[in-house]
């Protein structure tokens, strides 16, 4: 028998459309926008409200420091480049940096994607201006096209179909990958070696050694291998489109209650954290766990008000704050806060992305970010909770499985004169896969140290 939303959440569901709603794009075409949203809502959901009550309760365990989040993928995805072989090389990648986590951490590791659905990104500007022309700024495949022209960049609400399928298919090979041997923990290990046979990451063979020893180790002791052979892997991305997720918000028949089974994960950016705005109104009335960026100019004051309307009643594993802070100002900013959401004793789990508060411009051009800036900021979020006794539960990363050349330095020494030779990316710079390893090494260790 299937429970039934009362008409009291059903009305809330709408609420948002009452409330200031930044970051939207400005379709051109009302009427169709109304017939795409009808078309979404009798489209299968892409998660299942089960996955997300399970979520829910391993970010629980990373809040208390009993397992540890990896949130990695691409800053934009398109549809370009929603092929199996990039999602193959995603999967990959953060299943590598997830074994070395394990290891290094003596803890289980959640594995979550920034994929299938990563489509829409905020703008700094609606606008763009080249050359005396002006368009919409290009918010994503979601919503338009990133050649600069008036047909690509009109917004288009077809799109949006367009990033349900392609979420749909990439969610699809998710599945397959993980759950049909390509996540063996023994496989994941050999791709791990190739890493380590580069010269240039001496400093993490002895590491490497290390797993290698213990996997021989539970080979000999008779360790069931096949019950490594799947993991569970979730999706995440920003609700950002808001007529997007609130079409993919369901009543899961179970308990009557609303989901986005758009993604198991959803957060807030900082760009639309309002306490009385649309995004917050919208995501405080689904029980899927979500997140909220928090950028160096949150106080604990706007903390505590986002747990009120997020999680009054400290549902442990509810709610996530991401700290996006800067190398230069997390070790200045952060501890104000943990001490003050520590105080107030409702749980939250502490995520610490580094990409999008060290952002530079280089002399050539290229938006980038220096990867010894980058693990600075993780440093200092395992510092600030070392200092305070709480517990640093995770890690929110953008990444490609691709040899990009986006961020500079690493072991490979991504330098200025190589952004030109594979910069792809159409927002954010994102580590490429040795980058990407080389930080979860370093990670590791700081775990280990923990």
């Amino acid at each position: 028998m299937s429970i039934e939303a009362t008409p009291e959440v059903l009305s809330g569901l709408q609420h948002w459309r009452e409330l200031p709603a930044a970051q939207q794009p400005q379709w051109p075409d009302e009427g169709e926008l109304a017939r795409v949203t009808t078309e979404l809502r009798e489209f299968p959901p892409l998660v299942f409200a089960g996955e997300a009550d399970s979520l829910r309760e391993k970010l629980a365990m990373a809040a208390r420091g009993e397992a540890f989040l990896l949130q990695g993928g691409d800053c934009a995805e398109t549809f370009a480049e929603s092929t199996a072989d990039r999602i193959r090389n995603k999967i990959q990648t953060i299943l590598q940096m997830a074994a070395v986590l394990t290891y290094g951490a003596s803890l289980p590791v959640i594995k979550m994607g920034r994929m299938a659905g990563q489509y829409a990104k905020p703008r700094s500007s609606d606008q763009e201006t080249r050359d005396g022309t002006t368009l919409p700024a290009y918010r994503g495949d979601a919503v338009n096209g990133h050649p600069f022209t008036e047909a690509d960049r009109t917004p288009d609400p077809r799109r949006l179909l367009g990033a349900y399928q392609r979420s749909a298919t990439t969610i699809n090979l998710i599945r397959a990958f993980t759950n049909g041997g390509f996540a063996d923990l023994r496989l994941v290990h050999q791709w791990n070696r190739g890493f380590t046979a580069n010269p240039a990451y001496a400093r993490y063979e002895v590491l490497a050694a290390e797993i290698d020893r213990a996997m021989r180790f539970m080979r000999a002791a008779g360790v069931d291998f096949e019950a490594l052979r799947t993991v569970d892997f979730y999706t995440s991305h920003e609700a950002l489109l808001l007529e997007y997720e609130a079409a993919m918000t369901r009543i899961d028949s179970r308990t009557g209650d609303p989901y986005n089974t758009s993604a198991h994960f959803l957060w807030i950016g900082e760009r639309t954290r309002q306490l009385d705005g649309a995004h917050v109104d919208l995501l405080s009335r689904v029980r899927n766990p979500i997140g909220v960026k928090l950028g160096p100019t949150t106080t604990a004051d706007d903390a505590l008000a986002l747990m009120d309307r997020l999680t009054p009643d400290g549902e442990p594993g509810r709610l996530t704050f991401i700290t996006r802070m800067g190398a230069g100002k997390i070790r200045d900013v952060l501890p104000g806060l943990v001490e003050r959401v520590t105080a107030d004793g409702r749980p939250v789990t502490w995520v610490c992305d580094p990409m999008h508060g060290n952002t530079i411009t280089s002399p050539s051009g290229y938006k980038t970010r220096e990867l010894a800036t980058v693990l600075d900021e993780v440093h200092g979020f395992f510092e600030v909770h070392q200092a305070l006794g709480t517990v640093p539960g995770g890690l929110h990363v953008e990444l490609t499985g691709d040899d990009v050349t986006e961020v500079l330095g690493g072991s490979e020494e991504v330098d200025e004169a190589a952004l030109a030779r594979r910069y792809e990316t159409l927002v954010d710079p994102r580590l490429n896969h040795q980058q990407s390893l080389e930080m979860a090494f370093d990670v590791a260790e700081m775990l280990r140290g923990y």
